[in-house]
C-alpha cells in the first residue's frame, strides 16, 4: 500500500490528498488515523489526548477543509490556540492543505494591525485562527460574526488553562451557535478541562494516543547552573569553545528569540531568528540559509522550529527551559540523527534544578552538570586552532597569492613582528580577556562593579517604560534608542519593542536596566516632569516585529573557522 492510499482509506478527498502529496506526508500519525475518520463520518463532538508534534493540525484541519463551503465569505470554522505563535503556525499549516481550493483563512491575534484584521473579516474568510483575547476584542466590538459556525477547535487546551485563558474560552463558546461540533485537543486532561468539555460539548468521543517512549540516543546531555543574567556569555563561551558550531537554541518567547539573535550578531556570530510573526517567505529563506550553513546559529521557538529537520546539528541548546518532558526529548532529539552524536546543553537558573530533574526523571535521560569554559582556557584554545590552520595552509602550499606581500614586508621589518601584527590584523580582540565577561557562581555576591547588562532577558525579566515624546516631537525608534543610549548608557540592543504614538511612546528594557534609565530621565521631561517611567498597563497591542528584527548589522565581522576554539568532549 502507497503513503497517499493510506491517506486515502481515511475518506478524504482528492484535492486534500493532492494537497498531502505536495506536502510529502509519509503515512498518517496515529492521531490523524483515529481522528479524521471520525470527523469525516461522525457527527460527535471529540475530545483528543495527545502530546504536542503529534500531527494534530493535519488531524482536525485537513476534514475540516473537506467539509467546510469554499467562497462563502462567512466564518465555518474557529481554531483557538493560546499562543500568537500557534496561531500562525496553525493558520499557515491549513492553509497548505486547501489544495487549490477558494477558503480564505485569517489568524487573528494580539499584536497585529486591527486595521488589517478588519479589512480581512470585511473582505470574508472561511476560518479563523486566533487567540482568545483578540477573539474577544472582536466579538466585543461585533466585527467577528459566528453564526454560520461549523466548527470549533480548542488547540492545546491545558496550556490555554495554565495561561489562565478558561473563563476567555467559556466567553467565546457561550457566544458560538449551538449546532456546531467542537474537536477539543489536550495533551493532558485536568479536572477543568474535563468540566469545559462536559458543560459546552454534546455526545462526544474520546480519542487517546499513547505517549511514545521518551528516550534519546546519541546524545550527550549537559546542563550548566549559571544566574539569568549570566546565560548569553555562558552561550558564547560554548560556542567559542566548539570547532564546528551548528546549533538550534530554544527560546521560550519571540521578544527573546529576537533580542538573543540580536545579541549573537552584535558579537560576531552568524545567527539568525524564528518565531511566529515571521512570514513563510522570511522563514523559508532563514532555513534555507541555515542549511546551507550561512547561517549556523538558529535561534527559535518550540512552534516555529516545527517541521525543522536538520540532520548534521552539533548542538541544541534550551536556552530557556522547556515546559515539559516531552518538550525536551522533541527538542534534543534533533542532534543525534544519522548515527552521529550530538550534544545537548541546558541553562538552568538553581529555581529550576527541580524542574529539570523531573525532566530528567520522566524521560529517563542522563544529564550531567558541567562547568563552563574559563576566559584564559578559550583564549589558549583559539590560539591552538589558529596555529593548526596556518600549519595546514603552509603544508598545502595555499599561500601563494600573498607571497609577494610577505616578502615586502619581511624586507623591511622582522619576521616575528611581522606575523604578530598580521594576527593582530586578522583577529583585532579576538585574544582578549576584555572581550568576555566574568561569570559568577549562582548564590555568590558581585562585586561592586557595573557589568555588562543582561544581553537576552527573560520575558518575566522585562518592563515596558513608557516615554513622553512622539510622532510630533519628531521622535523615531533610532531616535528613542540613542537616547537612552547615550543618556543612560545602556547597550542599544537591550532596547526593544518600540511603538511609537502622536503623544507618546513605549519600549522594552530589562528590569535591571529600567531603573537606572527612569533616575537617568526624571527631570528631563516637560516642566522638569519625568520624561521615561514604568508603564502602569500594557499598551493596546505589541507591534508585530520587535525593533531589532530592522537593525542593520553591516559592519559586523563574520567569524571564519579560525575564529571558535577546539571541540572538547567535556566542558
Amino acid at each position: 500500500m502507497s503513503n497517499l492510499e493510506k491517506f486515502e482509506n481515511l475518506g478524504l478527498s482528492e484535492k486534500s490528498l493532492l494537497a498531502i502529496s505536495k506536502k510529502g506526508f509519509e503515512e498518517p500519525s496515529p492521531i490523524q488515523k483515529l481522528t479524521i475518520p471520525l470527523l469525516l463520518k461522525n457527527e460527535k463532538d471529540i475530545v483528543g489526548q495527545a502530546q504536542t508534534g503529534t500531527g494534530k493540525t493535519a488531524a482536525f484541519g485537513l476534514p475540516i477543509v473537506d467539509l467546510i463551503m469554499e467562497n462563502t465569505g462567512k466564518i465555518q470554522a474557529l481554531v483557538i490556540t493560546p499562543t500568537r505563535e500557534l496561531a500562525v503556525q496553525v493558520a499557515e499549516e491549513i492553509g497548505s492543505f486547501r489544495g487549490g481550493r477558494d477558503i480564505g483563512i485569517l489568524p487573528v491575534y494580539g499584536g497585529q494591525s486591527y486595521d488589517t484584521q478588519l479589512r480581512r473579516l470585511k473582505k470574508g474568510v472561511e476560518i479563523i485562527v486566533g487567540t482568545p483575547g483578540r477573539l474577544i476584542d472582536h466579538l466585543k466590538r461585533g466585527t467577528l460574526k459566528l453564526n454560520n459556525l461549523k466548527f470549533m477547535v480548542l488547540d492545546e487546551a491545558d496550556e490555554m488553562l495554565n495561561m489562565g485563558f478558561i473563563e476567555d474560552i467559556e466567553l467565546i463558546l457561550s457566544k458560538t451557535p449551538k449546532e456546531k461540533r467542537v474537536l477539543l485537543f489536550s495533551a493532558t486532561m485536568p479536572t477543568r478541562i474535563v468540566q469545559l468539555a462536559r458543560k459546552f460539548m454534546g455526545e462526544y468521543e474520546v480519542i487517546k494516543v499513547q505517549t511514545e517512549q521518551l528516550t534519546v540516543n546519541l546524545t550527550d546531555q549537559i546542563y550548566f547552573e549559571v544566574r539569568t543574567s549570566d546565560k548569553f556569555e555562558a552561550l558564547c563561551r560554548i560556542i567559542d569553545v566548539e570547532k564546528d558550531f551548528y546549533a538550534l537554541v530554544f527560546c521560550r518567547t519571540k521578544l527573546k528569540t529576537d533580542h538573543l539573535a540580536n545579541a549573537l550578531i552584535d558579537r560576531g556570530y552568524d545567527a539568525a531568528s524564528l518565531h511566529g510573526d515571521i512570514s513563510q517567505a522570511q522563514r523559508e529563506r532563514i532555513l534555507n540559509q541555515f542549511k546551507k550553513k550561512r547561517v549556523n546559529i538558529l535561534v527559535a521557538t518550540d512552534v516555529a522550529a516545527r517541521g525543522i529537520d536538520v540532520i548534521e546539528l552539533s548542538h541544541v541548546i534550551n536556552y530557556s527551559l522547556p515546559q515539559d518532558p516531552e518538550s525536551y526529548v522533541h527538542r534534543i532529539g534533533r542532534t543525534g540523527r544519522a548515527g552521529k552524536q550530538g550534544t545537548a546543553i541546558t541553562f538552568i537558573t538553581p529555581s529550576e534544578y527541580r524542574k529539570l530533574m523531573n525532566i530528567q526523571r520522566v524521560s529517563k535521560s542522563e544529564i550531567r552538570k558541567e562547568s563552563l569554559p574559563k576566559v584564559k582556557q578559550l583564549i589558549k584554545l583559539k590560539r591552538k586552532r589558529i596555529v593548526q590552520e596556518i600549519s595546514e595552509i603552509i603544508v598545502a602550499g595555499k599561500y601563494n597569492d600573498n607571497m609577494q606581500v610577505a616578502i615586502d614586508l619581511l624586507a623591511e621589518y622582522p619576521a616575528d613582528q611581522v606575523i604578530a601584527s598580521l594576527l593582530t590584523h586578522a583577529y583585532k580582540d579576538e585574544f582578549s580577556v576584555d572581550k568576555y565577561t566574568e561569570i559568577h557562581e549562582p548564590g555568590t555576591k558581585r562585586k561592586n562593579t557595573r557589568r555588562k547588562p543582561d544581553i537576552s532577558p527573560d520575558q518575566e525579566g522585562i518592563t515596558r517604560l513608557f516615554i513622553a515624546l512622539g510622532r510630533k516631537d519628531k521622535v523615531t525608534p533610532q531616535k528613542l534608542v540613542t537616547m537612552i543610549q547615550e543618556g543612560a548608557n545602556v547597550d542599544s540592543h537591550l532596547i526593544g519593542d518600540i511603538e511609537i504614538y502622536d503623544n507618546f511612546s513605549f519600549t522594552n528594557v530589562p528590569f535591571e536596566e529600567a531603573g537606572h534609565i527612569i533616575e537617568t530621565f526624571r527631570n528631563k521631561g516637560r516642566d522638569k516632569k519625568p520624561l521615561i517611567v514604568e508603564a502602569k498597563g500594557k499598551s493596546e497591542s505589541t507591534p508585530k516585529k520587535d525593533f531589532h528584527s530592522d537593525r542593520s548589522h553591516k559592519g559586523h565581522t563574520r567569524r571564519s573557522g579560525s575564529d571558535r576554539a577546539h571541540r572538547k568532549k567535556r566542558y
